[in-house]
């Protein structure tokens, strides 16, 4: 409607009132000093397109990651290695116990220029403990960047002690039920990068101002924007956002709630497993100290992972699998007779 009533005015709306809310629902989540360092895009590989943009070209980049990233970050790192473009050193994520302290040798071990990591992994679920001393070991050099997309408005997250030092990249596609479009990227308050993907968005304050000899940015979270985006995706987000105000539903509320769905279906499944074939609790991947460190989905290693998903499928029960790996995502939606429904069909 506003594209229709207002055609190019459209963008007074969305920079001048759209944009700011969406700013501020992130920073009141993230616990972030500043909602003007948040900058949007469609998806979060652009972001990362971007960041990796802001190093010089004609040189080999360092970079230590994991063996758990999301294909956003992993397969353009793949494809960098093949160019000879970049040196990746992956850390195993597991055993999850000893994961920050390997990660952190990792990063000390030698210089590099760019760490990334995910706040929660998408092929196990397992929440990286201890964020703020992983930054805090991070080299003073290296760009460090945490992929929070299956942490946000999942885990409760504060990121106030490392805002100024960490990049967060993270999207509204699940947990905040935004659909597509609503990817962020919040940038430290100090960064002053100059990436070579850059789009007009990135300097729009000065749009009208006199031609230059050196290409300007803006001096907060909106040098690392591109150009003209669809931001439909930031209107659902803004009115999902709202919604979650008005029932009084913080994240931590849903992340219980959550927790004790999960308790549930693992209890019922130890209660009905039959054989050594049937899906058991013991096939979980988690860390140590069970499903209190894990976000929103748990994830079983299964040779079989695939045909399970097929068969519950038929049934009308969504789950995924990557590899072995099966996926079970529980949400603000479900309550305890979806748990049993799901026990029964298993």
């Amino acid at each position: 409607e506003d594209a229709a009533l207002m055609a190019d005015l459209k963008w007074e709306r969305v920079f001048g009132t759209v944009v700011p809310e969406a700013q501020g629902h992130i920073a009141r989540i993230l616990d972030l000093p500043s909602a003007s360092q948040i900058a949007f895009a469609p998806n979060t590989h652009e972001f990362v397109g971007r960041l990796l943009s802001c190093f010089p070209a004609g040189r080999k980049i360092r970079v230590v990651s994991t063996d758990a990233e999301f294909m956003s970050f992993s397969r353009q790192m793949a494809r960098a290695e093949e160019e000879q473009l970049a040196d990746v050193h992956r850390v195993a994520a597991e055993p999850f116990a000893t994961f920050s302290e390997r990660f952190i040798e990792a990063m000390q071990a030698a210089p590099c220029d760019l760490v990334f990591f995910s706040h929660v992994f998408f092929n196990s679920g397992f929440v990286v403990p201890n964020l703020e001393g992983i930054v805090a070991a991070a080299p003073a050099s290296a760009m460090l960047v945490i992929d929070g997309y299956h942490g946000f408005c999942a885990v409760p997250t504060s990121l106030k002690a490392v805002a100024d030092r960490a990049f967060y990249l993270a999207g509204g596609y699940k947990y905040a039920q935004s659909g597509e479009g609503a990817c962020f990227l919040a940038v430290p308050r100090n960064f002053e990068g100059r990436p070579l993907n850059t789009g007009w968005f990135a300097d729009f304050g000065h749009l009208s101002g006199g031609a230059s000899h050196r290409v300007g940015f803006s001096s907060d979270g909106f040098r690392m924007m591109g150009a003209t985006f669809d931001p439909s995706g930031l209107y659902r987000f803004n009115a999902v956002m709202k919604m979650f105000l008005d029932e009084n539903l913080p994240i931590a509320t849903v992340h219980a709630h959550v927790k004790s769905l999960q308790k549930r279906f693992l209890d019922g499944l130890t209660s009905i497993a039959r054989g050594v074939d049937a899906l058991q609790s013991s096939n979980l991947i988690a860390p140590e100290n069970g499903i209190d460190g894990t976000g929103r989905f748990l994830t079983f290693r299964r040779d079989d992972a695939r045909v399970i998903e097929e068969s519950l499928r038929k049934k009308d029960v969504i789950v995924d699998h990557r590899g072995d790996r099966l996926r079970f995502g529980f949400g603000a939606y479900h309550d305890e007779s979806d748990i049993d429904t799901l026990l029964a069909l298993l």
